[in-house]
């Protein structure tokens, strides 16, 4: 069994930190933050943010390449289209946050949760995601080609549309009762585990992604009338 997901440890006093008072150059590093503010668009390379946390906060269309989150609450607010090619984020919690189009290709998310978050039209590709869980999150059409999982839940979600192209789910990854019609590459959810309710419920699309085609009663009608 997968160990739990470890969750993150912020400090209880921290220093407040208005996103739009506060430099954010290349290599910037913020720690012990309580985080509040906006400031969308902006762009920092190498951005370290550790032990703090973010309520509200706005960097919706932020260009955060190599970004590190460590340690870090994330609650409301909008990181929506905000793009972070070869992240690190390491013991994280997302709740309740807008990430449309967020864009963290070629990262690695380890230890991390996200509760009743809007990741539609979002991409991991490339990612690995270890000890990563999805509860009650919308992730339609969001992009999860060529990751590698491992210990990943996702419960109660809305997967439809998401692309699995190349996608590799290793041990302990888990569906429970989240839709997944108009899944591209369905068949790349080899080795999830799923209630066997949901694989029932599912039967059509499972079938469809091997080519298995449902005879209907006159297909059966047929077949009685040669057997006479």
């Amino acid at each position: 069994m997968a160990r739990p997901i470890t969750t993150p440890r912020v400090p209880s006093d921290l220093a407040p930190l208005d996103l739009a008072e506060q430099a954010l150059e290349d290599e910037s590093a913020v720690q012990d933050a309580h985080i509040t503010g906006a400031r969308p668009g902006v762009r920092s390379r190498g951005l370290e943010v550790h032990e703090s946390q973010l309520i509200d906060a706005d960097l919706s269309g932020a260009d955060l390449p190599h970004l590190s989150l460590r340690d870090v609450r994330v609650t409301g607010g909008s990181l929506a289209n905000l793009r972070g090619r070869g992240a690190t984020v390491q013991r994280c919690a997302f709740a309740g946050v807008r990430l449309t189009g967020l864009s963290l290709t070629e990262a690695t998310l380890r230890d991390v949760s996200f509760t009743g978050c809007l990741i539609d039209l979002a991409s991991f590709a490339a990612s690995r995601l270890e000890r990563v869980s999805f509860d009650d999150c919308v992730l339609t059409d969001s992009d999860l080609a060529d990751c590698r999982l491992t210990a990943a839940v996702f419960q109660d979600c809305t997967l439809t549309g998401v692309d699995l192209t190349g996608t590799r789910f290793g041990t302990g990854c888990e569906l429970r009762g989240c839709e997944i019609e108009r899944m591209r590459a369905t068949e790349r959810l080899r080795g999830v585990a799923m209630p066997l309710p949901d694989i029932v419920a599912a039967a059509t699309i499972f079938a469809g992604a091997l080519g298995v085609r449902a005879l209907d009663d006159d297909d059966d009608d047929h077949q009685e009338h040669r057997g006479r």
